[in-house]
């Protein structure tokens, strides 16, 4: 045990205990007054709860002076919310703001993917162990399936839900850097088999310029087009959502195979008129 833990530690534990009635004093000297010497009795005095409930999360694997620390301020905030009007004494209500400290210390940092948030997650999470345990003693052992249904039952979670977080307290995390094999000559990483299908960033950027190249000069050429033409035009190529032909003929009260003929011809105009503006610009 590190030197200022081991300090913290025996200070907690010679600390004085506190009297009902003393400890009922210090909670509305510091709720109406904000009396700062009644907050440090009162804290100084329940730091060995937090140190004990500590302990019980040892076994995360995370830093014991990070745990009280947490825990501490978990006793901060049942001091600030504390009601010593409500006859409940101070250790009690301060025990679960202490425990909710530390689980959500715990939830943050033991892993690098973030488990579930949810209460009955949570209940999960601090509980799988302990039940897998207690469910598997005995002699008659129970089955995978039938151990993971107890616990959803007992905690009212999902098997699924069960399952999943048992694989993740099963086996630590594992980074993407991390060598594929023991081999200290090979240099493939699990990085290295992962696969993206999309474009490439350049890709994409190239495609959005040629669009909207092809959209601008698309609107240029429509000049050539009459009222009716520019119409077709833009509610078929120009929108999100290209009208049909029937659609365009119930409202231009014409045929669909009409409507598909005007379209042509006004593609073939404005194709023209781009290629007379091409050889414009070339022959310059």
């Amino acid at each position: 045990m590190e030197p200022a833990r081991r300090d913290m530690v025996r200070t907690a534990m010679n600390a004085p205990y506190l009297e009902r009635g003393e400890e009922h004093d210090l909670a509305v000297a510091w709720k109406d007054s904000q009396d700062q010497e009644a907050l440090h009795k009162i804290t100084t005095a329940h730091m060995r709860l937090v140190i004990s409930m500590a302990s019980k999360f040892k076994n995360f694997g995370l830093p014991m002076s990070d745990l009280i620390q947490e825990g501490y301020v978990g006793l901060l905030e049942a001091a600030a919310r504390f009601e010593p009007e409500r006859e409940v004494r101070f250790s009690t209500y301060a025990t679960w703001w202490i425990r909710a400290s530390m689980q959500d210390y715990i939830l943050r940092n033991w892993s690098i993917v973030r488990g579930g948030t949810s209460s009955a997650q949570k209940s999960l999470f601090f509980n799988l162990r302990r039940l897998r345990a207690k469910l598997s003693q005995g002699d008659d052992l129970l089955s995978q399936p039938n151990l993971y249904g107890e616990i959803s039952q007992a905690l009212g979670v999902s098997e699924k839900d069960v399952a999943l977080m048992d694989s993740r307290l099963s086996g630590p995390d594992t980074s993407l850097h991390a060598p594929v094999s023991d081999d200290e000559t090979g240099s493939a990483t699990r990085m290295d088999f992962l696969v993206d299908d999309r474009p490439l960033q350049d890709e994409l950027v190239e495609e959005s310029i040629d669009t909207e190249r092809r959209t601008l000069w698309l609107h240029d050429a429509m000049h050539v087009l009459n009222k009716r033409e520019r119409r077709i035009i833009s509610k078929r190529r120009l929108s999100e959502k290209g009208a049909t032909l029937e659609a365009l003929g119930v409202e231009l009260g014409i045929s669909k195979e009409r409507v598909r003929q005007i379209e042509n011809r006004a593609l073939e105009k404005m194709r023209f008129e781009l290629e007379s503006d091409r050889r414009a610009i070339l022959a310059k």
